[in-house]
């Protein structure tokens, strides 16, 4: 069993990660949110799991250095800064960064990059992601990181071929271009969709989350799998096997 401390405890996510740690039999160590002291929760804990916001990152990761302890990052909204920061931090302990801890989602990108490698690029490959209304960031975490799994599929760089926020008279759509598309409402905890559109023929691979206790369940397996493991930068594929 693993001390556990939550990085964002007062969230949603952070009481969802309190009730799991409970019922699985491992200990929480403490928690924190804005203005509290990461340095003092990494000295108490085996493992940081981090749901808090981009701005505290990496105040997180040194935490993390400095008790020389493993962290889970599934904070969403990370531009490039937060990950050099997180390869930076993955030289010293391990990190397990992902947009998304949900162990079935995890299987899903795994699929989305199968299909994705095995149709050539003349199939059409579109994203869609509804969250509820308090959700801050667009693309969600979870509909980029199945982006990734498609481009990665497809050996191409996200960045080079995904289209968002369609508009007025865009022209006709790119060959392997990879589209986002987001709704926000209600209180919707998350629903992906990745539809690959070929000539008279569709696949749509989906992943319906009815509670946020699916993402705390893997966020806590991926805690006490990312315990003992060497400095590195790991990922939910590697908590499955996959």
């Amino acid at each position: 069993m693993a001390r556990i401390g939550i990085i964002g405890s007062e969230g949603a996510m952070g009481h969802a990660l309190a009730q799991v740690i409970a019922a699985t039999g491992h200990e929480l160590s403490g928690g924190i949110d804005r203005g509290g002291c990461a340095e003092k929760l990494a000295d108490a804990s085996e493992v940081l799991v981090d749901f808090s916001a981009p701005a505290a990152l990496c105040t997180n990761l040194h935490a993390a250095i400095g008790a020389g302890i493993p962290i889970v990052v599934g904070t969403t909204g990370l531009e490039e800064k937060h990950h050099r920061a997180i390869d930076e931090a993955a030289r010293v302990v391990p990190v397990l960064q992902t947009g998304n801890t949900s162990l079935g989602v995890t299987l899903l990108a795994h699929l989305v990059r199968e299909a994705a490698a095995r149709l050539g690029p003349e199939w059409d490959i579109e994203i869609l992601e509804m969250h509820h209304r308090r959700k801050v960031d667009a693309p969600s975490g979870t509909a980029l990181l199945l982006g990734e799994a498609a481009a990665k599929g497809r050996g191409i760089d996200l960045a080079d071929k995904s289209e968002r926020g369609r508009d007025g008279h865009t022209g006709a759509r790119k060959e392997g271009a990879i589209g986002f598309a987001s709704l926000r409402g209600g209180t919707v905890a998350g629903e992906h969709s990745v539809i690959l559109a070929g000539e008279d023929e569709r696949i749509t691979l989906s992943h319906s989350a009815e509670n946020r206790s699916i993402f705390a369940r893997g966020a806590v397996r991926a805690a006490e799998w990312l315990v003992g493991k060497p400095a590195g930068r790991y990922t939910m594929d590697e908590v499955l096997g996959l």
